[in-house]
Parts: C-alpha cells; structure tokens; sequence
C-alpha cells in the first residue's frame, strides 16, 4: 500500500495535529492587536470584538476534534506527546485560553477570572511535563530542535499579562521568572543549531518568527506587573525589534515554501510586537511607535487574511490532517 492510499483509509481526524491550536493563537492575538490599536484608531474596537468571537469559536471547534482525537485514537496524542517537534506545541492549547482570557477581561471579567485559573493551572502543569521530556532518557538530536521549542517559555510570560490586572501578582512573577529563564537558555540552543549545523527545514521554517515572541510578551508582562517603562523593558522591546528585523530580511525566502500548518506561527509573534509598540506609545507618547505599531498591525491583519485563505484551501484539498 503506497503512501497516498494510507491517507486515504486512514481517518483523518487520527492525524488531527496539536499545531492547530497556533491557529486560535494568531486570532487571538489579532483581536488583542487591535485592541492595543483601538486606543489610536477607535474604529478598530468592533473588530476587536469580532476577532475574539472567532478566536473562541475557533478554540471550541478544535478543543472538541483534538478530544475526540484522544478519546478515539489515543496512541496516536501519545505519539505527538513524543514527537521532538510537536510536542512544544501542547502548550499552545493553554496558551490559547490565557489568551482568551486576556481579550476578555475588558468584557466579562468574571469568566476571563475563570478561564485565566485554568490556563495558569494548565501552562505550568505542562511546563513541567514537557520539560521534563525534553531532560528524560531518552536522546535529542540537534536537529529536532527548532524555534518552536520557545512555545512553552512564551506561555508563562503569556499568564502575567492578564494575572497582574486580576491581582495575582505573585504567581504572576514565578511564571514570568520561569519564563525568562527558559527563554534564555532556549535561545541560546536554537542559535548554535542555526549557526553551527543543517538549516531548518523548509516545512518548519517559519517557525523562526516565534524568535519574536518571548522578547514581545516578555515586555508585555513586565510592563504590567511593574506599571512603568524602564531600562529593562526598554531593552525587552528593542529585541523584540531586533528579532522582527532579522525575521523580515527571511521573508524573500519564506515567499518560496509551500504553505504548511507552522505557517501559522507568523501570526501570534507579528501580533506581540504590534500590541508591545502601541502599549509603549501609549505609556510614552512616542508617536514613532505609534507609526511602527500601525505598519506592524496592517502586516499582521495582511499575514491573517493568507492565513485563512491558505488553510481553508489545504483543508478543501486535504492537504491537513494526513500522515507525516
């Protein structure tokens, strides 16, 4: 039996992979863009509204697959769990709903309570977890790690943004703490794997972008917990720019990939560094930042608006959720 007739007896919805959880990721993050962007533009808060309640629609059509997944093809969740690439991308699923979370807290600040306690609670549990089999017996190699491995650090900055305007200020730091340090260590990995051995492969590529997060969310969460721009988050910004500038000279090369689902990680790091721009103008006055944080947010709804047509295009030719 050839390849192409084993996707097609398979079932689908077997090969329904964790990544999908970037999509609500990127929608989330869009609505949380243009949320930043309505303090300038104020037309753009209808929007906002309208990207949240995809983004949670979106959360709830795949949360209710990727359970029907577990339920019905357990070993296949247990082969990603064991997979050296999509297992950074668990976190995704807490990630997404401290995300929700954040959007909502202006709206429904009691549910976003809610929903921010179990995405805490679920971003640590699987902090450790994943930690933990990224140390276990079993062996990396060097070229099973990509920028994708961040995903778990970005998700403890992720908890603060929301966490300190609820008042948990305290566990807030820890996993901000946490965060930071793993940010740190990871960057220091994925850059000797960069430099010093086989590029990324094409199909994960994109997944260079997500050097854009931490430093983005990192800010984010600072300037919360703290209520000021120093030093500090001055220089968390600015390599946030750094990145975003190292990342656009890649786009000539990411024009020529075929799409493929970690595209989708181009969407929440582009939306980080819009919402970090236009918090940094709001606190500062800075009208070039309001300037960057425009341009970024017209790339950003540009990258989006691909996205979507690109996906919806994979879908109908059944390009997704086929074996590897």
């Amino acid at each position: 039996m050839t390849l192409t007739d084993a996707s097609e007896t398979e079932p689908r919805l077997k090969h329904f992979p964790v990544p999908f959880f970037a999509v609500v990721m990127g929608l989330m993050g869009l609505t949380l863009a243009l949320h930043a962007g309505a303090h300038v533009y104020p037309s753009l808060g209808t929007a906002s509204t309208v990207a949240m309640w995809t983004g949670i629609a979106a959360f709830c059509v795949i949360a209710v697959l990727y359970i029907a997944k577990a339920i019905l093809y357990p070993q296949a969740v247990v082969h990603e769990w064991q997979h050296p690439v999509r297992l950074a991308f668990f976190p995704a699923v807490s990630i997404s709903i401290l995300l929700i979370s954040t959007a909502m807290l202006s709206h429904f600040p009691d549910t976003a309570r809610g929903l921010w306690m179990i995405g805490a609670a679920l971003q640590g549990i699987l902090t450790v977890a994943v930690v933990s089999g990224w140390i276990s017996h079993r062996a990396f190699e060097v070229g099973q790690l990509t920028p994708a491995w961040f995903i778990p650090a970005v998700g403890n900055v992720v908890v603060p943004v929301a966490g300190a305007q609820l008042g948990y200020v305290e566990l807030s730091w820890l996993f901000f703490s946490t965060g930071m340090i793993f940010w740190v260590v990871l960057l220091t990995l994925v850059f000797n794997r960069l430099i010093f051995h086989n590029p990324i492969p094409g199909k994960l590529f994109p997944t260079l972008v997500i050097l854009i997060a931490p430093p983005a969310v990192a800010f984010l969460a600072y300037v919360n917990l703290t209520g000021e721009i120093d030093p500090f988050a001055r220089i968390l910004l600015n390599i946030g720019y750094l990145f975003t500038i190292l990342i656009a000279v890649q786009v000539p090369k990411l024009a020529k990939l075929p799409f493929a689902l970690p595209w989708w990680a181009l969407s929440f790091p582009i939306a980080a560094m819009t919402i970090a721009s236009f918090l940094f103008a709001r606190k500062t006055g800075s009208e070039a930042h309001v300037v960057i944080g425009t341009l970024l947010l017209v790339v950003l709804a540009g990258v989006m608006v691909k996205l979507v047509i690109r996906t919806v295009l994979a879908i109908s030719r059944k390009e997704i959720c086929v074996p590897e």
